[in-house]
């Protein structure tokens, strides 16, 4: 084998293995932002969705986001978040706003307002954990009646809606 042959070879191989190790894209954890501290306060937390749904009712989210099928706003009960899913990020755009209708709520909510809320929007794409969000309406209970939970409500409302 000529020494051309064994550069051109090795050449290969190297581009090869870089090639290779580039594929693994999807590992982007580790370079993005890491989840604010009060993610974990507010996510998975009753009482911050309780008080995030009478909050997404007082502040009229509903006028945009229907019950979380959409309107005028996008969706909120599917997995597709166009600046991202994490509770951090809902936090962000519900503080911040963002272009073409979403407005900034900063200076309007508090900031433990604005995670609850987040909170309660990202429990209408069922995400957060079964055992947070109840399985059926407490209306449904021996007690007095009370409100749906988060996500039977956005269900219940579309519903009704077809």
């Amino acid at each position: 084998m000529s020494l051309r042959s064994r550069k051109a070879e090795i050449l290969l191989i190297a581009t090869a293995i870089f090639t290779l190790a580039a594929c693994d894209r999807e590992e982007r954890h580790s370079r993005s932002k890491p989840l604010d501290p009060r993610a974990a306060e507010y996510d998975n937390n009753s009482p911050a969705l309780a008080e995030g749904q009478f909050l997404y009712t007082k502040m009229n989210c509903v006028g945009c986001h229907a019950h979380g099928g959409g309107g005028m706003g996008p969706a909120l009960m599917d997995d597709k978040w166009r600046y991202g899913g994490r509770i951090d990020q809902i936090a962000a755009t519900i503080a911040e706003g963002r272009p073409n209708g979403m407005p900034s709520w900063r200076g309007k909510l508090t900031d433990d307002q604005i995670w609850k809320l987040a909170a309660y929007v990202r429990s209408l794409s069922g995400q957060p954990s079964k055992d947070v969000v109840s399985s059926r309406a407490d209306a449904m209970s021996t007690g007095s009646p009370q409100t749906l939970t988060p996500h039977q409500a956005a269900k219940s409302a579309d519903t009704a809606q077809q």
